[in-house]
Parts: C-alpha cells; structure tokens; sequence
C-alpha cells in the first residue's frame, strides 16, 4: 500500500493532467487564452510544487515549501471559479475539478497548518 503523501503525489499529477486537459479545451478567444494560462501555471504548479515538499531538508523548508503549494493551490481555484463566473465555462463542466481543487487545497492548508504549529 502506498503511503499518504505518495497518493497526494500522484492525486496532485492527475489534478495538473486534468487541467492541461481543460486548457486545450478552452475557447481560443482572447480572454479564455490569458485566464487559462494563469490557470495552466498555477495548477500544474501544484503537483510540481508538492513534490519538492518530499525533498525538503528541514522544517522549515517544508513549511515553506507546503506553503507555496498552498498559495498555488488557492490560486488555482480562483482562476477556475474566474472561468464559470464570467460564463467562459459552464458550471456544470467545473463540478468535478472544482471539486477537486477545493479538497486539495483543504488537504494541503490543513498539513501547512499542522507543520506551522508542531514547530
């Protein structure tokens, strides 16, 4: 069985597939483009970013590190949130990676807070 931060790993990589995924989906007008960029660094920086928390040589690197996956992971749910409310993207095509988003970043804030605290 794998351990939990190996299943938050590969959770944050499928996450950042999925949203490569909505990025190529998107409309090719202008505005959809410049959200969607933001959308596309800020959520596959996720993955990317709690993958460097496993490398982390103290502490306070980790704290550090968890919260820049954090602030990432808030940021992603904005620009999807950005993508319904100006009707770019249906709600109803949002659900599951909105989703999705908020529980990683419950997930990832809950373990920022519980590392700041245990210092």
């Amino acid at each position: 069985m794998s351990t939990l931060p190996e299943q938050l790993r590969h959770r944050a990589k499928q996450f950042a597939i999925r949203i490569v995924r909505l990025f190529r989906s998107l409309p090719k007008t202008a505005e959809a483009r410049i959200i969607g960029k933001q959308l596309l660094r800020a959520g596959t920086s996720v993955a990317a970013n709690y993958r460097a928390v496993g490398r982390a040589r103290s502490k306070a690197e980790f704290v550090a590190k968890m919260g820049v996956v954090v602030e990432e992971a808030d940021e992603t749910v904005f620009w999807l949130e950005l993508l319904v409310d100006t009707g770019i993207v249906s709600e109803a095509q949002m659900k599951e990676l909105l989703t999705e988003a908020n529980e990683l970043l419950a997930i990832f804030a809950a373990s920022h807070g519980t590392a700041k605290t245990r210092g």
